[in-house]
C-alpha cells in the first residue's frame, strides 16, 4: 500500500531513537487494529483506542508514564512541520504528509511519476 521507505527503519529494532511518525507507521503497516487503523482517505489514520496507543507507545519509547495527552502532544509537533495532521471534523483522527516525509528524511528522492498522488 505505502513505499518500502516508509516502513524501513534506519535504527535497529527496539531503539529509542525511533520518532513517534515511522512508530506509528510500524503498527499501521503490520495491522495493529486494536489501536489504530488507516482510515478512508490517502494517508489518513484513525487513533482506535488513544490509550493503549499510548501504553505501546511508552513501551517503545521506555517511558512508562506514557499516556495519550503526552502522545498527542507530541503529534501536534509534527503539524508545523507539515509531516502530519488533524483531520477537521473527525475524532482521533490524522492525516500523514508522504511528500513531505520524503522531502525530510530521502532529500535526493524523487519519486517516479506513476506513483504520484494527485
Amino acid at each position: 500500500l505505502f513505499p518500502d521507505w516508509a516502513y524501513k527503519p534506519a535504527w535497529s529494532p527496539g531503539s529509542r531513537q525511533v520518532q513517534l511518525w515511522h512508530f506509528l507507521l510500524e503498527l499501521l503497516g503490520r495491522g495493529e487494529g486494536g489501536a489504530i487503523g488507516w482510515g478512508g482517505e490517502w494517508g489518513e489514520f484513525i487513533i482506535r483506542d488513544p490509550e493503549r496507543l499510548a501504553r505501546l507507545w511508552g513501551e517503545r519509547k521506555g517511558k512508562p508514564h506514557m499516556n495519550y495527552d503526552k502522545l498527542s502532544r507530541a503529534l501536534r509537533y509534527y503539524y508545523n512541520k507539515r509531516i502530519l495532521h488533524k483531520t477537521k471534523g473527525k475524532r482521533f483522527t490524522y492525516k500523514f504528509n508522504f511528500s513531505k516525509l520524503i522531502l525530510v528524511n530521502y532529500p535526493g528522492y524523487l519519486p517516479p511519476s506513476s506513483h504520484q498522488v494527485k
